[in-house]
């Protein structure tokens, strides 16, 4: 298990690498200049060559990179553009509220996604299970950003019960949780719906129904352990689909979190900003995905063997 951490970790280092370069060469590929952002549109093209020189954007789009890569190294993202206060900075009291609402959303769309899917395949063919797949196919079918507008529409708007921005309290968070959840939520539900159904008709599910085991048992100690396999591998992918979503509802909600930033960066042509962001959200991906897969191996032996 060891070897096998270390060997995922090394991985890591080419990846950030080619993510950093293709954001890097992206970015200035895209019509637009922060000089002319931060000097203004009136402003004379010296006093525009005078910023890009103090930036550095004067330089061949290799050169920079060699320079912003040697940066990274020893620690440092840059300055912001259009805050002037350091990338990292800015990441540190960014980042945490993103993760506080995609890591709750997460975590309730996977309980009860697994509540739900375990109840329509113990209730197969009978009304629990139809109205799951009819909740699973609204739940995929509905984006994130219109869904959004409609709960502010109907709970902050006509019914006045919660905030519509912000996030002074708990209850800022109940409507961009319930914006990004159910998408996560459907697909958790059917995922552990069929997964379950699938390990019931194992053979050693009906051996330990002859051997006289309780229903309850037999569904908790021995078919839930398998079950649980694919929701937990699929959680890793789930998380890193849930960002594209948290840009999108942060910029609804005004959440103070990286999605918005991100946004905000990208209009200003904030080059610093949307790299450290994309850096960041890229390594947090990465180490999910490896948390996920040590999670594996201490549910399923034979991962960790393999």
């Amino acid at each position: 298990m060891l070897t096998y951490l270390l060997r995922r970790l090394a991985r890591l280092a080419p990846t950030l690498l080619l993510i950093s370069a293709v954001v890097f060469i992206l970015l200035r590929l895209v019509p637009g200049d922060p000089a002319t952002v931060l000097a203004g549109q009136d402003a004379s093209p010296e006093i525009v060559a005078g910023i890009r020189a103090r930036l550095g954007l004067d330089q061949p789009v290799l050169v920079q990179y060699a320079v912003y890569l040697k940066n990274v190294l020893r620690g440092d993202l840059g300055q912001s553009i259009r805050s002037k206060q350091p990338v990292l900075e800015e990441l540190a009291g960014r980042l945490p509220a993103t993760l506080l609402l995609g890591f709750t959303s997460i975590a309730l769309a996977f309980v009860l996604g697994l509540a739900l899917g375990m109840t329509a395949a113990v209730r197969a063919g009978r009304w629990p299970d139809v109205a799951l797949l009819v909740f699973a196919l609204l739940g995929v079918s509905a984006p994130s950003f219109w869904l959004g507008l409609l709960l502010v529409l109907l709970f902050a708007v006509q019914l006045g019960l919660l905030p519509v921005a912000g996030s002074d309290s708990w209850a800022h968070l109940v409507l961009p949780v319930a914006t990004l959840m159910p998408n996560s939520l459907a697909v958790f539900a059917r995922l552990s719906r069929s997964t379950l159904l699938e390990v019931l008709g194992e053979d050693f599910i009906r051996t330990a129904v002859a051997k006289g085991a309780r229903r309850t048992q037999v569904l908790w100690r021995h078919a839930m352990r398998n079950a649980l396999i694919p929701p937990v591998t699929v959680a890793g992918l789930e998380f890193g689909r849930l960002f594209g979503g948290v840009i999108a509802v942060e910029t609804i909600f005004a959440w103070p979190g990286a999605g918005k930033a991100l946004v905000d960066a990208i209009a200003t042509r904030d080059y610093p900003m949307v790299q450290g962001i994309v850096l960041a959200l890229a390594l947090l991906f990465a180490l999910l995905n490896l948390a996920v897969d040590l999670l594996n191996g201490v549910i399923d032996p034979r991962a960790r063997h393999a």
